[in-house]
């Protein structure tokens, strides 16, 4: 499966493959802090997190969302939609954190949960 979930003219939404069920959701124009967005990109990307939050929320059964936006790294607009589990590797800490153990799960259905949000966002409205 391609790491591209969704792409259009404002935005791609990749996966992260890591552990945990991660996405990303950048925008296509290099753009540096979200204020520089447009009023209507600005909530188109909230329509995205939104989108994939309760995607989360119904198909996997976390603990936790955590949503994210770093670009000390990638001086690019992005966010991260992560689904947390109380025993994933890092948990209580980020991602990005210290491990605080091995995760002994697997999370089911990943592949089916990254298709059906794929066709779930190719299908959604367009608000902008």
């Amino acid at each position: 499966m391609s790491n591209i979930l969704y792409e259009d003219k404002l935005i791609k939404v990749e996966i992260e493959p890591f552990e945990i069920p991660w996405i990303k959701i950048f925008t296509q124009e290099s753009i540096k802090e979200f204020s520089q967005c447009s009023s209507e990109l600005r909530l188109y990307i909230f329509e995205i997190i939104n989108i994939i939050e309760k995607a989360m929320l119904k198909d996997l059964n976390p603990d936790k969302i955590n949503i994210a936006s770093f670009g000390n790294y990638v001086p690019h607009v992005h966010f991260h939609v992560q689904a947390r589990y109380k025993n994933d590797s890092y948990f209580p800490e980020p991602t990005w954190g210290t491990k605080q153990r091995d995760m002994d799960f697997e999370i089911k259905n990943l592949d089916t949960f990254y298709k059906n949000l794929s066709i779930l966002l190719s299908n959604k409205e367009l608000i902008c």
